[in-house]
């Protein structure tokens, strides 16, 4: 039994992939399209977020972070000539490196200190975006942002990023590299170190730990590819204002996360991804989405606490129990 479970998981996992990469020759109508894009910047956020958290923190600096990326690698296009290729890594190091300036002061502070002062420091670097304006020019936003340079392949194809197709296929590739990075940690000695410390970070450090420095090794990556994520939504609205990183965003974050399930990597995809979709498909909700991300939330937090990971696990725990009533009344 365990040797089929072992073998559908990794083949369920490549069929979803392939069904991704197929969307575009089935379709290639451009709203669905960008809700998709933004799905996938969206997962990217999640799961990044979902790092740091599996050292029993919470950040909501993810929004800050984003900013940090998007501005970094539009302002080295833009100003500097530099290539988007060599400006997406640029955006998720700026992040890593203002992740590093912070990070040791901030991981000795613990559950909601923690997320208070991320809070702070999210609003913190909107509040820099928006007075540094000779260089964002502040509310006014940075306009006609560069997309990102075509890509010739040993001259047998040319990718134009004219459309939106070519921008689904990058941010599919780019969720394919943090989801692969990301499980790796989440998979090795680091991961289970990760979660020791959640679990208790006195008792993690009595036995020879480096909490501060773990703690800070998970801060940093989550906050590089929220600043991947961030850099690869600048060139794809071409458009960056202040407000497109705000609290709310940084809310919403972690509303993916938890309604998903933080236990598992793939309930941070599935919370991102439905709950991006959500609103599109149902237009009505898409005015009153914050109040529908809070009742989802009460929701998943009532009935579901461990996220929509568990789902089939209460759906079999409640065919049990009336296969049992069942029997008992017989």
């Amino acid at each position: 039994m365990n040797k089929v479970a072992h073998f559908v998981k990794p083949a369920s996992g490549t069929l979803i992939v392939l069904l991704f990469f197929s969307i575009p020759l089935l379709t290639k109508e451009a709203y669905l399209l960008h809700i998709l894009i933004m799905a996938g910047i969206n997962i990217i956020l999640a799961i990044s977020l979902r790092t740091i958290a599996t050292t029993g923190q919470m950040s909501l600096a993810h929004a800050g972070f984003m900013a940090i990326g998007a501005y970094t690698s539009a302002l080295f296009v833009m100003k500097f000539g530099f290539s988007f290729w060599i400006a997406l890594p640029l955006g998720g190091i700026a992040s890593t490196l203002m992740a590093l300036v912070v990070g040791y002061p901030f991981v000795r502070v613990k559950r909601v200190y923690f997320a208070m002062l991320t809070l702070f420091l999210g609003a913190v670097i909107r509040l820099i975006i928006m007075e540094w304006r000779n260089l964002t020019h502040g509310t006014s936003g940075l306009l006609n942002i560069p997309p990102p340079n075509s890509l010739s392949f040993f001259g047998l194809f040319h990718i134009v990023f004219n459309s939106k197709v070519p921008f689904y296929y990058l941010i599919l590739v780019l969720v394919l590299i943090s989801l692969f990075f990301l499980y790796r940690i989440d998979s090795s000695r680091v991961g289970r170190t990760l979660l020791a410390i959640q679990q208790d970070d006195s008792v993690a450090e009595s036995v020879g730990i480096n909490v501060t420095n773990f703690k800070v090794f998970a801060w940093c990556v989550g906050c590089f590819f929220a600043g991947i994520a961030g850099a690869f939504y600048a060139h794809f609205i071409k458009t960056l204002t202040p407000d497109s990183f705000g609290v709310l965003q940084a809310i919403y974050v972690v509303v993916y996360m938890v309604v998903g399930g933080r236990r598992k990597l793939y309930g941070a995809i599935l919370g991102a991804f439905i709950l991006t979709l959500l609103p599109e498909f149902f237009r009505i909700l898409k005015e009153y989405q914050p109040f529908v991300f809070v009742g989802t939330l009460l929701l998943i937090t009532f009935f579901l606490p461990g996220g929509l990971v568990d789902l089939p696990k209460m759906g079999i725990s409640l065919v049990r129990r009336h296969k049992a009533t069942r029997i008992s009344h017989a």
